[in-house]
């Protein structure tokens, strides 16, 4: 079976696949700088469209307050949200730059468990 072809000759199937790859994928986890009001959000992305994204997890300001929580057993739940694209002023891969640990990393030695098991949904496929 053909599938149909661009302007340029590509499949238009290859062409929308490369729009699936990339470092921001469901299940990554990110730091996201927010504007208006500025805030930093840490967690797992969820989706993102040219609307906004959509993640799992906490402002960093109560990254240490969450991790005492856990540490300690006492029930937390990472929040799922959506922010505007037009709130995102960046947003980068949560991973260790040399000596300094990711924020995965620091999640886990304060806590002895490992993010994504507490941060990653129940019932969603391929995360």
């Amino acid at each position: 079976m053909s599938h149909p072809k661009n302007k340029s000759g590509e499949n238009a199937r290859q062409n929308s696949s490369q729009h699936t790859t990339g470092p921001f994928l469901p299940g990554e986890v990110v730091l996201v700088t927010l504007n208006m009001p500025r805030e930093k959000y840490w967690g797992v992305v969820l989706g993102i469209s040219p609307a906004g994204i959509a993640i799992r997890g906490m402002d960093l300001n109560s990254f240490e307050d969450f991790s005492r929580m856990v540490k300690n057993g006492e029930p937390t739940t990472p929040h799922s949200v959506f922010f505007p694209m037009h709130r995102v002023e960046r947003a980068e891969i949560d991973a260790r730059n040399g000596d300094i640990p990711s924020l995965q990393e620091r999640f886990f030695q304060k806590t002895g468990h490992d993010f994504i098991e507490l941060f990653v949904p129940s019932g969603l496929p391929n995360l």
